[in-house]
């Protein structure tokens, strides 16, 4: 068994409820793209500290939602672009890989927000 970790993000430590969990992940996610686009986290550094197997286990069963499953599926398939295309395909599609997560969290957060808050931002 691992040692935590102190860099390590654990989902099964968030409190709340799925609805807050499922804002919390989108949020998180929406930090590590900007962090990997910019270069100040590696694919490597995401792997190890987010996308690992324990967190994907835990969106897809306590979670349960197919946009954050779809979200790790992607985040854990960053590095395979490197091995398996040249250097600029591999740099054009982790970029578009990239944009599929911020979607795909902006997806969440607004089917987490009431139609309340939806309506007064949009004002």
């Amino acid at each position: 068994m691992r040692q935590n970790d102190p860099f390590r993000i654990g989902l099964s430590e968030a409190r709340g409820s799925q609805l807050q969990q499922l804002e919390l992940f989108a949020l998180l996610n929406l930090g590590l793209v900007q962090s990997l686009a910019s270069g100040a986290l590696s694919v490597t550094e995401a792997i190890e500290r987010f996308y690992y197997a324990d967190n994907c286990l835990y969106v897809r069963t306590h979670l349960r939602s197919r946009e954050a499953n779809v979200i790790m599926s992607h985040g854990v398939q960053l590095p395979d672009l490197f091995d398996c295309l040249s250097t600029e395909e591999a740099q054009r599609e982790f970029y578009h890989e990239l944009e599929t997560i911020r979607a795909l969290c902006l997806t969440l957060l607004e089917k987490a927000q009431s139609p309340g808050v939806a309506n007064r931002a949009a004002a």
